[in-house]
């Protein structure tokens, strides 16, 4: 009944749990974690600027993809390192909803910058000789304005729609801040909400997979029927370094809006998986990236190795 009629700024967080002797455990794995994303994205970020001859359109959409990690993992890393460190399970509403917004803003734009980079390979691929009149630098700044555009004004209206409702819970059902658990603080129907979530959910999944599935059938088939065995060798290569990242976001993504979708999972369990969306993409892509292309690898290489003479 304390919780009913709460209407506190300051919200109460799920709490870790941890023992005295997991404490600092957790706190070296989540700085090291959140110290390595910022590091491996950095460098991909400026390894890509500061090379003009990597200013060409599928790296200059690639970008866009470490800017978008850095984005999610510091909307939650500072928040959970502190509250590992001082277990305070209290953190003020408006500072909620903004970590929340820029979680599900990572979440929509890695999706819609992954079908984005798609569409750059089909056209590489499958269009080689109209390539470069098609990939303008206009068509290009059009592409990210409009893949950025998608993405903040459907995550906007999610929670504008949120912030209309009547809230009398302080009590979160999670260590941080999402749309889901900010919806089970309401005492009015979320009904609207909801609809308007999975449509979202829906409609982004359907044009993603579907463009992926789309342009990959076509590569697939240009890259069989090329008497290059190099060429070949090298489309299937970038493909397949693609398609498992969109893969392993996907998985992810998926696993965990289907855990809020069923009461019955355990908490540790979507616990666990919230925080994998948020831990092994944005590590892991740059990494991923930066070791399978060769442009990419070699520019950092010949980075490291001016810096240590």
């Amino acid at each position: 009944m304390d919780n009913l009629y709460n209407t506190s700024s300051v919200l109460r967080l799920q709490s870790f749990n941890l023992s005295s002797e997991s404490v600092f455990p957790a706190f070296l794995f989540a700085t090291l974690s959140y110290m390595i994303i910022l590091c491996c994205n950095f460098i991909l970020i400026l390894t890509i600027v500061l090379n003009k001859c990597l200013h060409q359109p599928m790296y200059l959409i690639l970008l866009n993809l470490p800017i978008n990690d850095l984005i999610g993992s510091s909307a939650c890393f500072p928040q959970m390192i502190k509250e590992i460190l001082q277990d305070t399970k209290t953190m003020h509403y408006s500072a909620c909803v903004a970590q929340a917004f820029f979680i599900h803003v990572y979440g929509a734009g890695a999706v819609f910058i992954l079908t984005a980079m798609a569409y750059d390979r089909y056209v590489a691929i499958c269009h080689p000789l109209k390539y470069c009149s098609i990939m303008t630098n206009r068509h290009i700044v059009r592409i990210i304005t409009f893949v950025w555009l998608c993405n903040l004004i459907s995550i906007g209206v999610l929670f504008y729609l949120l912030l209309l409702l009547p809230r009398c819970r302080s009590a979160m059902t999670h260590v941080y801040c999402d749309n889901p658990s900010l919806l089970s603080l309401v005492c009015s129907s979320t009904a609207v909400n909801n609809i308007y979530g999975l449509l979202l959910v829906a409609v982004s999944q359907i044009v993603a997979n579907g463009m992926i599935l789309y342009t990959y059938l076509h590569i697939l088939f240009t890259c069989f029927r090329t008497k290059r065995s190099d060429t070949r060798a090298k489309a299937l290569q970038t493909c397949a370094t693609h398609l498992t990242v969109f893969l392993l976001l996907e998985c992810l993504g998926l696993f965990t809006i289907i855990s809020y979708r069923i009461k019955t999972t355990s908490s540790y369990f979507r616990r666990f998986m919230g925080l994998s969306t948020l831990i092994f993409p944005p590590t892991l892509n740059p990494i991923i990236y930066g070791l399978k292309t060769k442009e990419i690898r070699k520019r950092i290489w010949t980075y490291i190795q001016h810096t240590s003479m």
